[in-house]
């Protein structure tokens, strides 16, 4: 038996259907309250001036460890590390497009999440919800898999600690960065027209 590379989406992937779960985020303003970040700070989106883009994923796989029993068929949940290694590719696309900064989310603690963002050489931190404080005053998505609650993928673009927009449901996870790439020259180009 093959091991389990988290790199390596499969082509028979369920697709996510929109379920209305993430429709009351847009316009929200953003929670205060602090998340821990990998590179050591802890980061309050709702203080943060100009623009974050703020990529939710429901947890990082590692190499050779198997993910937990029907990960693969539960809609969405398969594509953490792909999603991660787009942004780190469009990086400074986005940094060139006013993105002050990305950051990657999840429940997954912040030694776990070093780890994935050291292997994958994210050039941004992923920040920990591990609590559940920001899923409860955003009333962010959730699933359950392997008896932990997870976050559902989508993205937020936050301005000002408002957010402006979001992309959800996200498929395939391995295009999520281009979405957010194309949103944002779109909304530029029409800005200027």
């Amino acid at each position: 038996m093959a091991l389990f590379d988290p790199l390596n989406l499969p082509s028979d992937l369920p697709v996510p259907q929109d379920d209305g779960a993430a429709r009351h985020l847009e316009g929200a303003r953003w929670p205060d309250l602090s998340l821990q970040a990998t590179d050591g700070s802890t980061v309050n989106l709702s203080r943060l001036p100009g623009r974050s883009a703020v990529y939710v994923y429901p947890r990082t796989g590692r190499p050779g460890v198997a993910p937990p029993d029907g990960w693969d068929a539960i809609p969405g949940a398969r594509g953490c590390t792909p999603q991660s290694c787009g942004f780190r590719d469009h990086f400074r696309e986005l940094r060139r497009l006013g993105v002050a900064r990305v950051y990657g989310l999840s429940t997954q603690d912040s030694d776990y999440q070093r780890e994935a963002g050291e292997r994958l050489h994210l050039p941004f931190p992923l920040l920990s919800d591990a609590g559940l404080e920001l899923q409860h005053a955003l009333r962010l998505p959730t699933f359950q898999a392997g008896g932990m609650i997870l976050l559902k993928r989508l993205v937020m673009v936050v301005d000002d600690g408002v957010i402006a927009h979001v992309f959800y449901p996200i498929f395939p996870p391995d295009r999520s960065a281009e979405e957010v790439v194309a949103w944002i020259e779109n909304r530029i180009s029409s800005r200027d027209a």
